[in-house]
């Protein structure tokens, strides 16, 4: 039985997190050096040390998550803890949170800065997958079927606003709208939806996008336009303007591994937000590409996963926690390269940082242990349903063994 489940795991998707995991820590001690000494007073491999930590932590609760059964998390009592958890922390931000890049998003234990939001993604994920799993009878019953689950949806991202952290809560919103669209549901369910969206939405954005948006986050769309001009250089455009510097310095090869010009103090972030940027500067469209083909075969493969998966919980569990590493992965090499506005949004596995790490972790983990299962029944399973449907002829009768 253990051999058999053995067998079953997906050891490509596992290798290419590993890769991921270690050339993110290769490129964190490169893009941090500097940084970490004329910036923060560290040492050179402080940051380097720190992730390595956060990393070795990553693999326990990766290979802990991979073992259990994902479907423990359908279980009532389960699902209650995560929404409740998740509430919990989020309200908890108001009274005892601290203050990181203009947003009350963040404990502080110690030196570790714990962002509760990375984490409701996942319990997003979680319950959504679970509730419309449960509802496949009856998806299509708008009143009964569709919109309860998006009651607890409404207020984690009213909650995650109020922060305020609008990227977060957008991007829990495109990974709900994913799980909703792979739900089971009807085009008229999901047309009431986006009409519903819309007529609730629209009215809030207008009358409070002056309130609710502080100067500095609405320069992030002037800046897109010329990012080098002197109104922006200086200022919203300094971040965007150096990580364009480096991508062009690094042309196709790249000036080499440790050789950044612009993580020497001009490029901010250039460990965390803006990784992809000293990648692209020390090697070239050959590290891009490594990372956004091997980020690209785990979005793909968990889809496919997904697809496959004969129960709708882990199915929408696999669609859920693909979007969200496509979805991020997205929103970051957009913000680096000017498409979008900058959001704070780190590159999933390679990015520093320990918030985002563990969730990946978890969500990664589970995804493994969905992918073990679909694998192990369609091999294991269909096996055994023949070898059953097989006939044994004894004494002129007929036996089913």
């Amino acid at each position: 039985m253990v051999k058999k489940i053995l067998k079953s795991y997906d050891y490509t998707l596992i290798i290419a997190i590993i890769l991921l995991c270690a050339f993110g820590l290769v490129m964190i001690y490169s893009s941090s050096m500097a940084s970490a000494v004329q910036r923060y007073g560290y040492q050179p491999d402080f940051f380097y040390q720190k992730q390595k930590v956060w990393l070795l932590l990553f693999m326990l609760i990766f290979v802990f998550m991979a073992i259990i059964p994902y479907k423990i998390m359908n279980y009532t009592q389960v699902l209650v803890l995560i929404v409740v958890a998740s509430l919990v922390l989020l309200l908890g931000l108001f009274a005892f949170g601290v203050v990181k890049n203009n947003a009350q998003s963040w404990y502080q234990i110690g030196t570790f800065l714990f962002q509760p939001s990375e984490f409701v993604k996942l319990a997003v994920i979680i319950y959504l997958a679970a509730v419309y799993a449960k509802k496949q009878a009856y998806i299509n019953q708008f009143n009964k079927g569709v919109l309860p689950p998006l009651v607890y949806l409404f207020i984690v991202c009213a909650l995650i606003i109020f922060q305020p952290d609008f990227g977060t809560a957008f991007i829990i919103m495109v990974i709900a709208s994913m799980i909703i669209l792979c739900s089971g549901m009807n085009f008229k369910s999901i047309g009431k939806l986006l009409i519903m969206g819309l007529v609730v939405l629209l009215p809030v954005i207008l009358v409070s996008w002056g309130k609710f948006f502080s100067q500095e986050q609405l320069s992030r769309f002037a800046v897109l336009e010329n990012p080098f001009s002197d109104k922006y250089i200086k200022d919203a455009g300094f971040h965007l303007a150096n990580s364009y510097i480096a991508i062009g310095s690094g042309g196709v090869n790249g000036l080499g591994l440790g050789k950044s010009i612009q993580k020497l103090g001009y490029l901010p972030e250039s460990h965390t937000d803006f990784i992809m940027a000293v990648i692209a500067e020390e090697l070239g469209i050959w590290g891009v590409g490594f990372v956004i083909l091997l980020l690209g075969y785990i979005v793909l493969r968990g889809i496919y996963i997904g697809l496959q998966c004969k129960d709708p919980f882990g199915s929408l569990l696999a669609i859920g926690i693909s979007s969200m590493i496509g979805i991020q992965t997205f929103i970051n090499l957009a913000g680096v390269s000017g498409l979008i506005p900058l959001t704070g949004v780190p590159l999933p596995y390679i990015s520093y940082g320990g918030s985002s790490l563990l969730m990946l972790a978890f969500a990664t983990g589970i995804l493994v242990n969905v992918s073990m299962f679909v694998k192990y029944e369609k091999k294991y399973k269909n096996k055994q349903e023949q070898g059953n449907k097989k006939l044994k002829h004894q004494d002129g009768k007929v036996y089913y063994i």
